[in-house]
Parts: structure tokens; sequence; C-alpha cells
């Protein structure tokens, strides 16, 4: 994206989001493009939910690539605050500023000045505006407080420091939120926001992801991937595989010379794709049951 040229103008058409996201190994169905089609062209946050591992995070990384801008990400956790959230300020400088001071030379009066800020993503992306992606991970892993304080940034893209005064986006980045549904978030920050369920996707487009992120696993062994870790979705697990982890199996089994699911090598193999000790164990004594359909 050039200079100057808003993101919603980055994209005419939906067919040329579609263009573009697929140009970053991005592979994407036509009711997720027209979503972030829809939150660029509306300045909207857009927000995503779906099961772990089926590309949430990606998006934002995806787009921020195809148009050209800074991706800045605020990873979300369990009682994060404003603060580490937004700005802290560098109170070892404002102390080094001082002892460096002549008195009365006025050099201490700009001591909460912008200079002596430490940036955090959500500030960064205020000042940033439209020349970043603004990617905010897992907001579930936050607590209502702190959404409460995402929905009074997102509805005016500004913020006051008492001691530097307002800070605004002279245009909004594109925000991408994501959730992976541990908690319900308020209704009030749903609202503000477009929604969009990712759920996994048919085993045609998940081998083309597989092919598009793996390049070098054969189709063979991404068609074979596919279709097992379909499978272990069907299966009773603590933890399910997401795309992410059919993807991240066919890079192993690629890494490894290993093109036969029926090599006995494939089972030390597993951590790949599987995240639970039980799983393991589970699927591990009755892997032969279960690539015999493949």
């Amino acid at each position: 994206m050039s200079a100057g040229q808003s993101p919603e103008k980055a994209f005419p058409s939906i067919d040329e989001l579609i263009e573009c996201l697929d140009a970053q190994a991005y592979l994407t169905d036509r009711g997720l493009a027209t979503a972030i089609y829809l939150a660029m062209s509306l300045k909207q946050p857009l927000l995503l939910e779906g099961e772990a591992g089926v590309g949430k995070t990606e998006v934002g990384k995806a787009l921020a690539a195809a148009l050209g801008v800074e991706l800045i990400r605020l990873q979300c956790y369990e009682g994060i605050d404003a603060s580490q959230a937004l700005y802290e300020w560098d109170y070892a400088r404002q102390l080094l500023h001082i002892r460096a001071a002549v008195p009365g030379d006025g050099k201490t009066e700009d001591l909460f000045g912008l200079g002596f800020l430490s940036e955090r993503p959500l500030l960064r992306a205020l000042r940033c505006g439209s020349e970043c992606v603004l990617l905010i991970d897992e907001v579930d892993r936050a607590d209502a407080e702190f959404e409460a304080f995402l929905l009074e940034i997102l509805s005016d893209f500004q913020i006051t420091i008492p001691e530097v005064g307002t800070v605004r986006a002279e245009s909004p980045p594109v925000v991408i939120m994501t959730s992976n549904r541990t908690r319900e978030l308020h209704d009030a920050l749903k609202r503000r926001c477009l929604y969009h369920w990712i759920d996994y996707p048919t085993s045609e487009r998940e081998i083309a992801i597989v092919r598009a992120r793996a390049p070098q696993a054969s189709e063979s062994l991404a068609e074979a991937t596919t279709q097992v870790v379909a499978r272990l979705r069907q299966a009773d697990l603590v933890k399910s595989p997401g795309v992410a982890e059919t993807i991240g199996w066919a890079k192993a089994l690629t890494q490894l010379n290993i093109d036969d699911l029926a090599s006995p090598e494939v089972l030390h193999t597993l951590g790949a794709v599987l995240k639970d000790h039980d799983d393991l164990v589970s699927i591990q004594s009755r892997w032969d049951d279960l690539i015999r359909d493949e």
C-alpha cells in the first residue's frame, strides 16, 4: 500500500483481496474475505472466532503483508492491563535526563513528553493509523475490565494521556481481533465489531493450504496428512488438531523424508500434530486402524 493510500482502496474488490491473500500463502474462502473487506471499508474492527489452529492469527499477518504495512500485535493474557497495552513512562531515561540537566536551563520541563514514553502496541497503532494492521490476539484471555478499556479505544481510536494530551489516529488502523472462546466476550465489544467464525476448511481447501504453506511436501503427503487429521478431529481427543498442526506435521514428515504414513517412524512425529499426552497414547495405540481407512 503506497503512502497515503487508505486500506479500503488497496483492494478494489473482494476478488482482488482474495488474490492478494493467496499471494501471501493464506488461502481464504469468500465468507472470510468478505468480512475482511467490509471491516476495511467500514473502518470497523473484525472479531474472528474459531477453534485453535484454524488460522485466525494468520489473517492479521497475511493482511499486513498484503497491504505492505507494519503488523502491530497485542498478545492478550490473564492480568493484562491498560499500561501494558498502551504505554509506560521510561523512568530510567527520565532519571538520566534529570541528572544530565543543568539547573535552570528548563530541560526538565519536558520529562513527560512523548520522547519519554515507552510505546506499547495500542499507542503505537494509534500513532501509525492506517499504516499498520493492529492484531489483538486471544482477547478472550484478558478480563472484562480490559475488554471495557479496549471498547473505549476502538470506539474513537484515540486516548488521552494526562501529561501529553489526546493522541488520535488520523485514519484508523485495520483492526483484527481473535478469540478461542475460552470465555464469552461482552456483547458491547461484539457489537462494536464485525464478526466471523472461522471453521475447519474443507478437505480440498486444507490440502491446498498445506501445499501452499509446506511447498516441499508432496501432493500425496499433503492429501494423506489432511485425511488423517480430519479423522483425528472426529476422535475423542482433549485437543483436536487445527490446520496449523496439519501444516506442521507435513513439514516434519517432509524433513524426515517420510512419505508413507504406514511407516513405523511416523509414530515418532505425532508430537507435531497432537499436543496432549493422553491423546498421544490413545492415538498411538490405534494408529494402524486409523490409517487403514486412508
